[in-house]
């Protein structure tokens, strides 16, 4: 399948039935195959006015209990922001899918992840997370498609899957889970579904709180639902670390470009080793120490100008040198070009 297409299939099978968006590129093949494939089960697919528009349709479904999925690329999802942020403030499940293009502005349709900060500082107005998930290939995209809706259930929280253009454009073999039986999915007892469906009692989904004592202790909530999240919710994966004496950290598709030069480093002598963050929040910072006790240097590697970097500086605290290498304007890193630099990186440390 290509990569879009698989994304779509995945949010499908984990028993989304609600779809709002808007158009661009590249992104267009989840619209696309969500208003075609939704009514065959039931759903209901909607191309609103604007990306404005559709995060607040989201809004809505999210607050009725509904599993509801939005897509976009770069401009689209900032157009979302706000609708982001309350979201997030009203506690409300959904799941946001970001195939990243080259910018800033409207920039071009070539794969970037530039869209980092955004994704994992915030973006929108206010103190509040996303939990942010980058697959690295096809069959990954699937999985945690699926886990984002069953994530941002288990935390009444967005959860956003970051992707880029050639994650959304690529087509790979992918194996797709049977689908999920409405019967399965979480209840959820908070949800606006009218009186009649409550026993009696009113709900009520809301992100404004007049007195500032009480929106303290609501954004207080929020940041221990976000260290519960912080504590069991990171993944990461680790490649040769155990011997490697520059560890590259990428994540998506440079990640997996960046196994390919570790395979090179490897043949030329280089013990090179790869550290790639799954969820980019909650970010892998435990998993830095250890590395560093063995390793000589970081190189972090992204399709931006330096993003991820600050906190793998961070998570590193000044144990070893980290280096970055960055290609933008919807420019992909390529192994030989990572070879290089691991190589020049290595010569720098000396024996």
């Amino acid at each position: 399948m290509k990569g879009n297409e698989a994304i779509a299939a995945a949010a499908i099978g984990a028993g989304c039935r609600y779809f709002f968006g808007y158009p661009i590129t590249p992104q267009n093949e989840i619209p696309e195959y969500m208003s075609r494939e939704l009514p065959k089960v039931g759903g209901v697919y909607v191309q609103a006015e604007s990306e404005v528009a559709a995060i607040n349709m989201v809004y809505g479904a999210a607050g009725a209990g509904a599993r509801v999925l939005t897509s976009s690329s770069s401009p689209g999802i900032s157009l979302m922001q706000e609708g982001i942020s309350y979201i997030a403030g009203a506690e409300l499940p959904c799941v946001l899918v970001n195939v990243m293009r080259a910018g800033p502005g409207l920039g071009g349709v070539q794969p970037s992840q530039a869209d980092y900060f955004q994704a994992t500082k915030g973006g929108g107005h206010g103190d509040y997370h996303l939990i942010v998930l980058a697959p690295s290939n096809l069959q990954e995209a699937v999985e945690l498609t699926q886990l984002a809706f069953d994530l941002a259930d288990k935390y009444r929280n967005p959860a956003m899957v970051l992707a880029d253009g050639m994650i959304g454009q690529l087509m790979e073999p992918v194996e797709l889970p049977p689908e999920r039986p409405a019967a399965e999915l979480p209840p959820k007892d908070w949800a606006t579904t009218g009186t009649a469906h409550s026993g009696g009692r009113r709900r009520i989904i809301n992100s404004l709180y007049l007195y500032p004592d009480q929106l303290e202790e609501h954004v207080r909530a929020l940041f221990r639902k976000y260290a519960a999240i912080e504590r069991d919710e990171v993944r990461c994966e680790l490649v040769g670390c155990d011997d490697a004496e520059v560890v590259i950290v990428a994540y998506g598709t440079t990640a997996r470009i960046a196994r390919t030069a570790i395979a090179k480093c490897r043949a030329l002598g280089l013990r090179a080793g790869l550290l790639r963050p799954i969820t980019l929040y909650p970010f892998p910072y435990a998993a830095f120490a250890p590395v560093a006790r063995s390793a000589r240097a970081f190189l972090v590697v992204e399709m931006s100008m330096g993003q991820m970097v600050d906190d793998v500086r961070i998570a590193v605290a000044g144990r070893r040198p980290v280096a970055f290498y960055g290609r933008t304007g919807g420019i992909v890193p390529t192994a030989p070009e990572i070879v290089k630099q691991v190589q020049a990186l290595r010569e720098g440390l000396g024996a």
